[in-house]
């Protein structure tokens, strides 16, 4: 069989919503239809009149954005208030909702976790908040039902924050974005690119939204073609699949590194909005006769056969068909990116789960979170195990409806009974499963998991301690039916096709919304008081960036991409979240233990060098006299005045960034002294804003770095060169030996904005020194 999935090469036309024509044939076409140039075609896309009715610039070059909603969970939310609040926030401009489906059932630090949640009530009651207790519904279940409509923006502060079936545009990023929404500033970024995602045919039965994302994931990412771009889904294969199917595949366009996704919409996506009370928020949504597309993905979904993908991330995908047939070849791969992964501490091995008859045996199998918990998956699963059972061995399933309304739709329906009758165990609403904080598997244990993501350990085990266990992402449907076999890896496809029907009865019951929600927009208590646990702590206090810094490589990570996991672990960390001290003793603890005790040692050095002598001026501390010598020796500029060097820690990459919007990726490196990243490439855009809101100059240079850790690199004139061009910064680097070489570093375009608040030192800074 054909690939499912073609990837275009160059623009494309497309013509009435149904022709794809390449622009290199564009000049050809015959007809009596004039193409226009690719310039004015791409106003024809649905993503441009979106973005145009929310841009402020009046440059759609270059747009600065003001959504109409904003979305935190109890990861991030204090930090958002927090940092927002030092910068002068009186109230929240726009609905802001705080969930509580992330650090819900984290038994780690005492009261602390609940601590959060009161402080989180007490902020939407004195600035006007939408709170969501826990249990209730994970954030972006709640965002689709209650918030997400046609022609809408909205910003949240986790990565997969994606409303594109519902005809909004949604982005996911770290928490100083959202804080320049809360002061009523702007989300900037040049024009994107716009990709359409061209549907043709119709879903198999047994195929579902895992399957169909998947297939495009192991198309797409490898190679970034839709990195930090629009994915504007169009096509007759829009229409085959309900809403809820479609959030299914949305949700996922997160692990391409797309910035966001928008989808055409028709009657199945009023018809949702209709049944969730909010009939005006639709609106049909499609291209124009002639819209033009940066490139197309285009899939067949009739193509597409129930997928895995191995661990270690969501393009190591497979067709379960794929799999069977070369088994041993494409496990002893994983086994050997699993000995790097474990880094000499812990192996995983998956050839041992090969049965005598040849199949795979897994030991846990879970359906959650935003991904897999919806109403028409756990339906699938139920109908898959209806009469069936999981059995009474080592494989266990787990199922998380994604919000109080579904499992009340599930009880009352009788698919919750029928899951529970099979053995499975029905929970509330909770996003641990994704991130490590509930279910995480035995070690050597082969977890199949509708979630969003496999990164390494992110299931929550930890190599260093000996532990290792794996992820693999399947469906909700292969995954029933691997359960209604007692964990033998088994394909939806391989049970009768009169098994699945995705065009199932819903009906939405608001009264768990109704009775525990805080509905609180536009009705705060100026005078309220915020509550604080004992463990909600201020961000510290961080220097404006000098003239000249000098870096000490704390690490030097050489992986093809390093996730946002790795910089700073999921899991039990996220009971810290609130304290940004404590939680930075967690940062690379899982890839670079030795890490934080490093950059604590430079930040000793600023300390001392802050400290002074016996005048109280800026001093050279003695550690670094030997290194100001060597550049002096070089006639290094600026090295004749070592005290006036900032000095700080500086992490090197390959590609960081990949993976969750969670700006503490960025600022646990900060509150450590981290002054810098040097990459070849940010793996997302939202790593890179995080880097900068933090304060830390995003450089990146080219080709092999020529340092170690533990060496310095010196860049002079530094908030100089942030006024210029920055593509050519000269840099020094000073080895442990005394030797000295110029090196080439640069930094891609950034706004204004961008630069004043790495030269502030951070987003707080630079809005209080706005406020003088």
């Amino acid at each position: 069989m054909a690939e499912p999935v073609q990837l275009y090469d160059g623009g494309v036309y497309l013509l009435d919503g149904t022709t794809i024509v390449p622009e290199k044939q564009a000049a050809g076409l015959a007809g009596d239809r004039a193409l226009s140039t690719p310039e004015a075609a791409r106003e024809g896309t649905i993503a441009h009149g979106i973005l145009a009715a929310h841009n402020t610039s009046g440059s759609m070059d270059h747009l600065k954005l003001r959504f109409d909603a904003l979305a935190s969970h109890d990861i991030t939310y204090v930090g958002v208030i927090q940092t927002a609040k030092a910068s002068g926030m009186t109230e929240f401009p726009v609905p802001y909702v705080l969930t509580n489906c992330h650090n819900t059932l984290c038994a780690v630090g005492g009261t602390i976790n609940e601590d959060d949640h009161v402080f989180g009530l007490s902020a939407a009651k004195k600035y006007g908040g939408i709170f969501v207790p826990p249990h209730i519904a994970v954030i972006h279940q709640y965002m689709r039902e209650m918030q997400a409509g046609c022609g809408k923006m909205i910003l949240g502060t986790d990565s997969h924050t994606r409303y594109g079936a519902l005809g909004t545009m949604a982005i996911g990023e770290g928490g100083g974005e959202l804080v320049k929404q809360l002061l009523c500033d702007t989300y900037d970024v040049a024009y994107p690119r716009v990709v359409a995602v061209y549907l043709k045919g119709a879903p198999v039965p047994g195929v579902g939204p895992q399957d169909i994302a998947l297939a495009i994931i192991r198309a797409v990412f490898d190679c970034g073609y839709v990195k930090n771009a629009v994915m504007e889904f169009v096509g007759p294969g829009v229409s085959s699949m309900p809403t809820d199917y479609r959030n299914g595949v949305d949700v996922m366009t997160t692990e391409t590194t797309c910035l966001t996704s928008i989808w055409r919409t028709d009657e199945d996506t009023r018809a949702f909005l209709a049944e969730h009370g909010r009939a005006n928020d639709y609106r049909e949504l499609n291209p124009v006769s002639v819209a033009y597309y940066d490139g197309c993905v285009e899939v067949d979904l009739a193509a597409v056969r129930p997928m895995i993908a191995l661990p270690f991330h969501p393009s190591n995908a497979f067709t379960i068909d794929e799999l069977n047939a070369n088994m041993v070849d494409i496990l002893s791969e994983v086994e050997q990116r699993a000995a790097e992964v474990g880094g000499g501490h812990a192996s995983l091995s998956l050839l041992d789960k090969i049965r005598p008859d040849g199949r795979l045996q897994v030991q846990q199998g879970v359906i959650a979170g935003c991904s897999g918990g919806n109403f028409t998956n756990v339906m699938q699963a139920a109908r898959a195990l209806r009469g069936k059972t999981c059995g009474n061995g080592e494989f266990a399933l787990s199922v998380y409806p994604s919000s109080q309304p579904v499992f009340l739709e599930l009880a009352g329906n009788g698919a919750a009974l029928e899951l529970m009758q099979a053995g499975a165990i029905v929970r509330t609403a909770f996003c641990g499963p994704c991130f490590g904080a509930g279910d995480t598997p035995a070690n050597n244990g082969l977890s199949i998991r509708h979630t969003t993501r496999n990164f390494p350990n992110r299931e929550g085990s930890k190599p260093g301690a000996g532990q290792l266990a794996g992820v693999a992402l399947m469906d909700a449907r292969s995954i029933a039916a691997t359960a209604a076999a007692g964990g033998v890896l088994t394909a939806a496809t391989d049970l009768p096709a009169e098994t699945w029907d995705e065009h199932v009865a819903y009906h939405f019951d608001a009264s768990a919304y109704e009775h525990r929600v805080y509905q609180g927009f536009g009705r705060g208590d100026a005078e309220g008081e915020l509550v604080y646990g004992p463990n909600i702590k201020d961000w510290p206090e961080m220097e404006p960036l000098a003239a000249n810094i000098l870096l000490r490589v704390a690490s030097k990570i050489m992986d093809d991409v390093t996730t946002t996991d790795e910089l700073i672990p999921s899991g039990e960390t996220s009971s810290y979240r609130s304290n940004p001290l404590g939680l930075a003793e967690f940062t690379l603890s899982r890839r670079d233990p030795d890490y934080v005790g490093r950059a604590k040692a430079v930040a000793e050095l600023e300390r001392e060098r802050l400290a002074g002598g016996d005048g109280a001026a800026p001093a050279v501390p003695s550690a670094l006299a030997p290194v100001f010598d060597a550049l002096s020796a070089v006639g290094a500029p600026g090295a004749e005045r070592a005290s006036e060097v900032e000095v700080g820690s500086m992490i090197y990459a390959v590609k960081p960034g990949d993976g969750s919007a969670r700006e503490q990726a960025a600022s646990c490196q900060r509150v450590l002294g981290g002054l810098a990243n040097i990459t070849r490439e940010y793996a997302t855009k939202r790593y890179r804003s995080n880097v900068m809101n933090w304060g830390m100059v995003p450089f990146q240079m080219e080709g092999e770095p020529n340092f170690e850790v533990g060496d310095y690199v010196y860049v002079p004139g530094i908030r100089s060169a942030l006024d210029g061009a920055m593509d050519t910064i000269p840099a020094w680097v000073v080895r442990a030996n005394g030797k000295v070489e110029q090196i080439e570093l640069f930094v891609a375009d950034m706004t204004a904005e961008e630069r004043a608040i790495v030269k502030a030192g951070c987003l707080i800074n630079y809005n209080r020194d706005r406020a003088r």
